[in-house]
């Protein structure tokens, strides 16, 4: 029944687009064909909604060619023949950017589903990693105080002791930074910008905000930042729950705290809990390097 009045809809265009050129038709072959061109462009259910300016302009040339008088036909034909295609080319035009629309809509999500969800498997695996580097660590600490009485075995436990541990270290490092690349990837995909550039170093990961994100002397976020801001937050709730300290900088301690705080606003805004994040202005003059670095704790 919901069809129905759709169905009525382009019965009723069919007739105002098939009255006007039916007498013409009748008497004149090639104005059949194009007309008939014409409805079928509106027949069809999918093409039927787009390229109306073209198909008009179509009809209009079509009912002209039918009427030119005979010195006037050859240019009146050529005209309509032309418009035909292009109401026709237009349409498949059409029709094919809301395909290709379609499409990259599709694999936008599959896209962000598959980061996810390998996203989810590092998680799993740098948590399986950890564990299991707790129980070894644990057994190597029982073997060396058993081995306590004979200084060889306690050697040889304190070694076996350090390779397990720097092995699984080394591994459970690498599953972080794996899990910590992915979240990356699936942040940007979410935000549709860019994160900043970031190091691991003894205080945490630090990703630093270059100079570019604040006009000279203003504490105002360009749209770059904001942009970064944006992915940098949803980088906070995807793959880590610790602390964030905001560090900003500027000669002027005043600006400096500003900076900070028009950081730790955007990530708000963007969902991070207002509880993890502390914001410290610097005085220090930025540089194009550094104007600001954000600071995740371990």
């Amino acid at each position: 029944m919901s069809r129905r009045p759709g169905m009525t809809g382009r019965l009723a265009a069919l007739l105002l687009l098939v009255a006007p050129l039916a007498a013409f038709a009748a008497d004149d072959p090639e104005v059949a064909v194009l007309n008939q061109r014409l409805v079928a462009l509106q027949a069809d259910p999918l093409s039927a909604d787009v390229a109306a300016y073209e198909r008009l302009q179509a009809q209009q040339a079509v009912a002209a060619f039918a009427a030119a008088k005979r010195k006037e036909q050859d240019d009146a034909r050529y005209i309509a023949e032309r418009r035909v295609e292009i109401a026709e080319t237009s349409a498949r035009a059409a029709l094919a950017r809301r395909e290709v629309d379609r499409l990259e809509r599709t694999r936008s999500e599959l896209l962000v589903e598959a980061s996810r969800r390998e996203a989810a498997r590092a998680r799993q695996e740098a948590e399986r990693l950890r564990v299991q580097a707790q129980i070894q660590a644990e057994e190597a600490e029982s073997l060396r105080q058993a081995a306590e009485a004979e200084q060889l075995a306690r050697q040889d436990a304190e070694q076996a002791l350090t390779s397990v541990a720097g092995q699984q270290t080394a591994k459970l490092s690498a599953a972080q930074q794996k899990s910590a690349k992915l979240a990356r990837e699936e942040a940007e995909l979410v935000a549709g910008a860019k994160l900043p550039v970031s190091r691991f170093e003894a205080r945490g990961e630090v990703f630093t905000v270059t100079g570019g994100a604040f006009a000279a002397g203003k504490s105002a976020l360009t749209a770059d930042a904001a942009g970064q801001a944006k992915a940098l937050a949803q980088y906070l709730q995807i793959a880590s729950k610790g602390r964030v300290r905001i560090e900003a900088y500027d000669a002027d301690p005043g600006v400096a705290q500003k900076r900070a705080d028009a950081l730790r606003d955007a990530l708000v805004g963007g969902g991070v809990a207002a509880s993890r994040l502390q914001a410290v202005g610097k005085k220090a003059p930025a540089t194009k390097a550094r104007a600001a670095e954000v600071v995740i704790a371990p």
